[in-house]
């Protein structure tokens, strides 16, 4: 039994280490594909109506999650801060919060889920049927006109779907904490501006270009290598969506630290508390 064990657990490593050095592979290989002779206008092109599918159909999932983000966190902190007599203060975590953490954070597992589903499902149906083979067979690439539209459109529109979630969750935030729950109004961004810095609102977006960077290349990536028939790129959704999941999670914690160590080393310690 324990050799069995070892066996099965080394298999295991051994097929995780080979899919991540596929992976690495069709990122290098879409990157190489990236160069300056793609920017022309009938490739350029092709990244629109990905935009549009990447962004626009994302705006109502995006608004939902972001706007109650805010109204969820101002509902639950309102008693912790009652209790301390200091309501006023709730802008300032509230903001932060959304600004610099939950806000791009979710809207990225939010775009997993419904922008990196979507992209395996249809590169997994071309796959699957044949039609990435049959473009080969012609002489184009598939990964020069398929991946990368919509790798740059995770890429651009994420950031701007993360900025959108944010005002919706510092909106729903102050609509519960001033007009429900009746914090004054000028205490409540005072203290706000007081937290929230340049330095926190573009942590946000800058962590939020990688996010749509992995939901692309990810999704696309499970696309082409899903398995064969309905059963097989269904598989390949499921792990598109986990997989960009837990890029995100893991990027943010990256992004913490960094962060937190670039911040000290420029503004100094005492920076972090103060104001």
């Amino acid at each position: 039994m324990p050799v069995r064990l070892i066996e099965q657990v080394g298999r295991q490593t051994t097929n995780a280490l080979a899919s991540l050095g596929d992976f690495a592979q069709f990122a290098g290989r879409t990157f190489v594909s990236m160069g300056p002779s793609w920017f022309r206008w009938k490739n350029v092109r092709l990244i629109l109506p990905q935009m549009y599918d990447v962004g626009t159909m994302s705006v109502p999932v995006v608004s939902v999650v972001g706007a109650f983000i805010g109204m969820v966190l101002a509902v639950e902190g309102y008693t912790q801060f009652k209790a301390l007599g200091q309501e006023a203060r709730m802008g300032s975590v509230i903001n932060v919060s959304v600004i610099k953490q939950i806000g791009p954070v979710l809207a990225a597992v939010m775009l997993a889920g419904r922008v990196g589903g979507a992209l395996t499902a249809e590169l997994g149906t071309m796959n699957v049927t044949e039609q990435l083979d049959a473009m080969r067979v012609m002489g184009a690439d598939p990964i020069r006109v398929l991946v990368i539209p919509r790798f740059l459109a995770c890429i651009l529109l994420t950031p701007l779907l993360t900025i959108y979630s944010d005002f919706l969750g510092v909106l729903g935030g102050w609509l519960i904490s001033v007009k429900s729950l009746g914090i004054p109004n000028d205490p409540y961004w005072h203290y706000s501006a007081l937290g929230v810095d340049n330095w926190q609102i573009f942590e946000g977006i800058t962590k939020s270009i990688f996010f749509g960077a992995a939901i692309g290349l990810i999704g696309c990536y499970k696309g082409f290598t899903s398995g064969a028939g309905a059963s097989g790129v269904g598989k390949a959704c499921t792990e598109s969506f986990v997989t960009s999941f837990m890029a995100i999670i893991i990027l943010n914690f990256f992004f913490a630290q960094v962060s937190k160590d670039w911040y000290i080393a420029i503004y100094g310690v005492t920076s972090m508390f103060g104001s």
